[in-house]
């Protein structure tokens, strides 16, 4: 990890598979068809049918398939576009929609996985125990689950090969079912009133976790010999066979058994069978495989994770792989410790409905990502297998629907953890070696909205978007400074540097725009950074008045420094005139001793009601109300000539403050006989930031303006302000309609 100096963490591509690897069949297939085929077909499918009876459990069958499936579409749709290396799910996110959406999944993702290992182990001890009594619950679990490490650890070709012999227990088990007869036997049944029995998707809770089981081969995409090919067909084929499967299921047992024993006895189907132990064969062996699923996935997210620097630097060295396969072995003795601890303490019933929220999360934004891919239609998005946008879209609602149907709470604490990871990320400001859809999206929402903008001003939805010619930022930053206050982080701020023609090359210009850029970034300044070159200075920024914006999108307020070289002032106020033809409002900011002293206080000398008036009211009430300027105090001041005069003015002034809703403070100032100059010196000495308004260029504005700057001589940091773009002023700060 980087320093707190520099710019941002930069990923590392992670290595991509290696040739040789697994194939479709033992390395996609394997793993999600026995994940898929678990527990729950075993032990609780009887009581889904019992609750709910056949044609409600054919129902949720289907609905729950349907999610799984549309989540299987989207993922073999970015698998065709991507070249998946390992990672899998959080590969597939992280290059979509960028690292910070890939980690706040991602990590998530890795603890589900790794718990998971602990939950299937612990559900395979007890089921064992419950066999042969005599036998320690604990000790079995933790033996298990190093068990299932040390076969992880030896290779994954290995484990999946072990897989295949619980595949056939799984096969040998589902034979004998399907052989067998009516239930034999008898068993207590309790009749329970229909008023407390579970509803409906109550029911289709309990069910859905079991068809959630595609990660597992998703997460073997590193060591796949073609992922493109092999995830596709491995997870759709694991799909399509396990609802082939719960289909079936439903319809034999219904045959063979009432509602009431199907509820009362969660292994009816060893009764059923003609080999009854067959069944706790499949009850053994869905629990280890879905361990072993587990213990095989979540090593290798974790090894992205370190590889692309989502994880803290300490941790890096969980990115390390061992061997010519590149297997992480250190993420595999990470993920045994932690499913250790949780064995340890056994019962993990509280943390199971989050670790099902995680899995949906990741199904959830596997859809989005595809969705979006689809929907902004990029040039590189060119994948083989294609999916309607809005397939992937139903695919998402249907996870977050499925989600508050599970567990309303664990949704809400999923969704808390998942969020404060992303925005952890965002604030280290990661930097990726690849693109991502949101490029795209912001460009299509830009897009959208530049042609849905009216090229009329409008008053009501008036705010300043600011062009800083502010030279090179580090010399003139008071004038980011202000700008930045007065956009509030909703107007545009564009920083501009006009450099001599003959001096910078295009490659200079363009480097020295990203190194303003991240100097601004740096500071806490949201801006865009325009370089251009020009003869001189004065012609380059008149040029870029004219020319810069998109649509009617361009900069309506003009910002920069005072100059008193006289050799230049009458290019100076020629350029002042130029923006003001082009209906540009202009802030001229003269620097006093200190910038902005101790930004205590603003003063504003009110002329009335016109265009420069209402413009530096507003402009005074968005400097007070952002957050440098939050403890100042803004006085109107106004000056009249007599003693008479003085109490109807304030009676106005107080009004029109009434009446703007702005927290200021009104001072008349009797003149006398006075001259302007010498009470404007005066009253205004001790303020931070003094505003004048400055006169429409004319033919005399050269001399106007060199007068105007001897006046104001003696003064804190003075700032010009000149009302031109076509807007009433007055409606901005007056009405509210």
């Amino acid at each position: 990890m980087p320093s707190s100096s520099d710019s941002g963490v930069h990923a590392t591509p992670v290595t991509p598979a290696k040739e040789g690897g697994l194939s479709t069949f033992g390395g996609v297939f394997t793993p999600s068809i026995l994940t898929i085929l678990g527990v729950i077909m075993y032990l609780r499918f009887g009581w889904v049918l019992g609750n709910v009876g056949l044609a409600g459990t054919l129902l949720i069958v289907t609905l729950s398939t349907a999610i799984t499936f549309l989540t299987a579409l989207s993922v073999a749709e970015i698998a065709t576009d991507q070249h998946i290396r390992i990672g899998g799910a959080y590969y597939m996110i992280s290059r979509s929609l960028g690292l910070e959406s890939g980690g706040a999944v991602g990590i998530p993702l890795y603890i589900a996985q790794a718990l998971s290992v602990a939950l299937y182990t612990v559900g395979f001890a007890e089921s064992l125990v419950a066999t042969f009594p005599r036998l320690d619950q604990r000790t079995v679990g933790l033996v298990t689950t190093v068990l299932v490490a040390v076969l992880a650890l030896k290779s994954a070709r290995a484990a999946i090969k072990a897989q295949y012999f619980i595949m056939a227990a799984i096969a040998l088990s589902l034979i004998s079912l399907f052989l067998g007869g009516p239930a034999e036997g008898t068993v207590e049944v309790v009749r329970v009133s229909a008023t407390v029995s579970p509803g409906f998707w109550t029911v289709f809770a309990v069910f859905f976790p079991a068809v959630t089981g595609i990660m597992a081969g998703i997460g073997m995409s590193g060591d796949l010999a073609d992922p493109a090919r092999s995830i596709p067909k491995g997870t759709l084929a694991a799909v399509g066979v396990g609802y082939l499967i719960y289909m079936s299921l439903p319809i034999l047992l219904a045959s063979r058994a009432s509602s009431a024993e199907l509820i009362a006895d969660p292994l009816i189907m060893r009764r059923m069978a003609l080999w009854g132990n067959a069944i706790l064969l499949g009850v053994w062996g869905a629990t280890l495989s879905s361990a072993v699923g587990s213990i095989l996935g979540a090593p290798r997210v974790l090894q992205a994770l370190a590889r692309d620097g989502i994880l803290p630097k300490p941790l890096q060295w969980l990115g390390r792989g061992a061997g010519p396969d590149d297997e992480p072995k250190a993420g595999t003795l990470a993920t045994l410790a932690l499913a250790l601890v949780a064995v340890y303490f056994g019962n993990l019933d509280i943390i199971a409905p989050i670790l099902t929220m995680f899995f949906l999360t990741t199904y959830g934004v596997l859809n989005i990502a595809a969705g979006l891919e689809r929907f902004l239609g990029s040039p590189s998005f060119r994948p083989t297998f294609k999916v309607h946008w809005a397939l992937s879209l139903i695919g998402a609602l249907g996870c977050i629907a499925v989600m508050l149907l599970i567990n309303p709470g664990a949704t809400a604490i999923a969704a808390i953890f998942v969020v404060t990871i992303y925005v952890w990320l965002e604030r280290r400001e990661m930097q990726a070696a690849w693109g991502d859809v949101r490029q795209g999206m912001w460009m299509a929402i830009t897009r959208a909205g530049l042609l849905r903008l009216s090229s009329n001003p409008d008053s009501k939805n008036w705010r300043p978007h600011l062009l800083v010619l502010s030279g090179a930022p580090t010399r003139r930053w008071h004038l980011i400074d202000i700008a930045d206050s007065l956009s509030h982080g909703r107007g545009l701020i564009t920083v501009a540097t006009v450099l001599p023609t003959d001096s910078v090359s295009p490659e200079r210009q363009y480097s020295m725009e990203s190194t303003i850029r991240e100097y601004l970034l740096d500071r806490g300044v949201q801006s865009l950074v325009r370089v251009v070159t020009a003869p001189d200075p004065f012609n380059g920024a008149e040029q870029l008045i004219n020319a810069y914006g998109l649509g009617s999108v361009t900069p309506n307020t003009i910002v920069l420094g005072d100059s008193e070289d006289e050799d230049y002032r009458e290019q100076f106020c020629a350029m002042i005139s130029q923006f003001h033809a082009a209906r540009r409002n202009v802030v001229i900011v003269r620097e006093g001793e200190i910038a902005f002293g101790r930004r205590g206080r603003i003063d504003v000398w009110w002329g009335g009601l016109q265009n420069n008036g209402s413009l530096m009211m507003i402009l005074a009430f968005l400097l007070s109300t952002s957050i440098s300027w939050n403890r100042s105090t803004v006085i109107v001041k106004m000056v009249v000539p007599h003693d008479s005069a003085a109490e109807g003015a304030r009676v106005n002034l107080k009004s029109i403050l009434h009446r703007s809703r702005i927290k200021a403070e009104c001072e008349i100032v009797v003149g006398e006989g006075r001259p302007f100059d010498d009470i404007l010196l005066e009253s205004s000495r001790d303020a931070d930031l003094v505003l004048l308004g400055l006169a429409e260029p004319a033919e005399n504005f050269v001399s106007y303006y060199e007068n105007l700057q001897r006046r104001v001589r003696g003064l804190p940091t003075t700032a010009f302000v000149l009302a031109a773009e076509d807007v009433s002023f007055g409606e901005v700060l007056l009405e509210r309609t």
